[in-house]
């Protein structure tokens, strides 16, 4: 079986993009209406390695493993000193002889990219500073479970350009999402990549806004996270003050369409980047999208590791 990575959706062709979806579609609804999945992955490991901690995407990858029949294995920080203790490349190898694929959550995104050109299994890219792909797809897969077909649906994304937002703004681009941003001057995403973007995607329709108001306006879903990522805490007071209109909250939703779901990819600091009334409101789909974590997750899986 050949070797695939998933480090960077930019990187995937959108036919395997649709294909992870559709076979983690299949595997939830298997799992839903039987209770168990076939044990597609009998015998294999998943290394999870953990720079960062992690409930969803831990729990996701071990129970999508332990799903499909098989094992995920967690690696704490002091057990591999990724990059320090040693060397990314050598532990490339040496896990690449003992385990059927890695998983990594990291800080920077260099190593991700440096684990998939040493190792020999398949790595994927479990969250970095620069990119959060799996949670991209999860989403998508929550997307496509509430409205069908997405081309020409639009997604507002309020807040931070950080890396969920880097990720989901290229699965738009995938998708045949209209991708709209609202973010406070300095915190914008880099026009590098939106050139990149464009260029590898000419027909993305694409626009950022200052007001929260303007990107909401036509919008299908509404999108935030934290404004405050793991690493950032010495900027927690001046976010707090710079984000504070970019809250989502009932005032915000009244100026979008009143079929528009809100989405966060979870964990939430509630009354700060969302409300109470709007995570738990009629209009969110915030657990739906923690849940569906497992689901991709199962789906990529299978692909990647069990040749699906």
């Amino acid at each position: 079986m050949a070797k695939f990575d998933f480090v960077s959706i930019a990187d995937t062709p959108q036919e395997r993009l649709q294909h992870y979806v559709d076979v983690a579609k299949r595997l939830k609804k298997q799992h839903k209406e039987t209770g168990r999945n076939d044990p597609l992955a009998a015998g294999k490991v998943l290394a999870c390695i953990f720079e960062k901690p992690s409930l969803r995407t831990r729990v996701s990858f071990e129970v999508a493993m332990d799903h499909l029949g098989g094992c995920g294995m967690y690696i704490s920080p002091a057990e591999v000193g990724l990059g320090t203790r040693e060397s990314v490349p050598d532990v490339a190898r040496v896990l690449s002889g003992m385990v059927d694929g890695i998983m990594a959550r990291v800080f920077e995104h260099t190593k991700l990219t440096a684990l998939a050109k040493h190792a020999s299994v398949p790595v994927i890219n479990g969250l970095s500073d620069y990119s959060h792909p799996c949670q991209a797809m999860g989403d998508m897969l929550t997307l496509e479970e509430h409205f069908g077909k997405l081309a020409g649906r639009t997604l507002a994304y309020i807040g931070d350009g950080n890396n969920v937002a880097r990720s989901l703004m290229v699965a738009a681009a995938r998708f045949g999402l209209k991708f709209r941003i609202a973010t406070p001057p300095g915190y914008e995403l880099e026009p590098s990549l939106l050139s990149r973007l464009m260029g590898q995607c000419p027909g993305l329709d694409f626009a950022t806004a200052r007001d929260p108001r303007d990107a909401v306006r036509d919008a299908d879903a509404i999108y935030t996270d934290t404004w405050v990522s793991m690493g950032q805490e010495a900027e927690k007071s001046k976010r707090l003050t710079v984000f504070q209109p970019y809250q989502i909250n009932a005032d915000l939703l009244k100026a979008a369409p009143s079929q528009c779901v809100v989405m966060h990819c979870l964990p939430a600091n509630r009354g700060v980047e969302i409300t109470d009334e709007v995570i738990d409101g009629p209009q969110s789909v915030v657990f739906q999208q923690a849940e569906n974590r497992l689901h991709f997750q199962k789906g990529l899986l299978a692909v990647l590791m069990c040749g699906q």
